[in-house]
């Protein structure tokens, strides 16, 4: 054993721990891990490892990965970790949009006339989607008829740090449209609420009238909510409306595709 050399640990070519690794390297391996294991694991390991992990260039390499990244964004994004972590989480808060899942996750606030129905599309006297992949809608009644969900921003993955002091953009999108037969009318509204569910800010348009013999066509109304106050930790959506001519059975306004975002467009 004594012919062969002793291997020295203060050999330069020999490399010890994943921390010998040049930057560049370190930021291509960690810039592969979930963010989550980033910030909870990773970033604790070691000054080295936070201070790599913090690095600009790190989430800019994970927005490459997963398809986030576009070269003319570098002068827009100022953030590259919260642009990140807001397109990994970014998806339609509202669940069962169109009427998929019969009313699953809606709460029939008012269920007046002959009630809230679910029909397919494009309905009697009504016009297919813009979007093909939508296939039901929601219809009211001859009384009022209003349905809601209460989005909770933590359960969605939305941390109150985030939320105060990014304040993302949050947009809401919803579709109408009547039948050709029958007026009727459509109102929307939805509110930021903290903790308390106290309204902190709120989407109230004029309520939209839609007179008989329309041309039925599918429109959407649209609100992005920006720089609002901190403590948004709730978000309310309610809509609905009614026929305006009372006829029995379903000819109020229809509604589909409902959608919340936060986040970059």
């Amino acid at each position: 054993a004594g012919d062969f050399p002793s291997r020295s640990s203060d050999s330069p070519s020999a490399m010890t721990t994943i921390g010998d690794l040049p930057e560049d390297v370190l930021v291509e391996v960690l810039s592969l891990l979930p963010p989550r294991d980033l910030l909870r694991t990773c970033r604790l390991v070691c000054s080295q490892w936070r201070y790599v992990v913090d690095l600009t260039t790190l989430w800019k390499r994970k927005c490459q990965h997963d398809g986030f990244y576009r070269q003319s964004l570098d002068t827009s994004v100022s953030d590259w970790r919260t642009f990140y972590m807001l397109c990994h989480l970014k998806k339609n808060l509202i669940k069962n949009p169109c009427a998929e899942e019969s009313f699953q996750h809606w709460t029939l606030d008012d269920n007046e006339g002959d009630k809230w129905k679910i029909e397919d599309l494009p309905g009697v006297h009504g016009n297919d989607m813009p979007d093909p992949t939508v296939h039901k809608y929601f219809v009211t009644s001859y009384g009022p008829c209003f349905k809601s969900q209460l989005i909770s921003l933590q359960k969605e993955g939305y941390c109150n740090q985030l939320m105060d002091e990014k304040k993302p953009e949050i947009t809401v999108k919803d579709w109408y449209a009547a039948r050709f037969d029958c007026g009727c009318r459509y109102e929307l509204t939805v509110r930021l609420l903290s903790e308390d569910y106290a309204v902190v800010e709120e989407f109230h348009p004029e309520p939209v009238v839609i007179e008989q013999w329309s041309d039925a066509k599918w429109r959407e109304i649209s609100h992005t909510f920006q720089s609002y106050p901190a403590g948004v930790r709730y978000i309310w959506f309610q809509h609905g409306g009614q026929d305006t001519q009372y006829w029995a059975g379903w000819y109020g306004i229809r509604v589909t595709n409902s959608s919340i975002t936060i986040g970059p467009q």
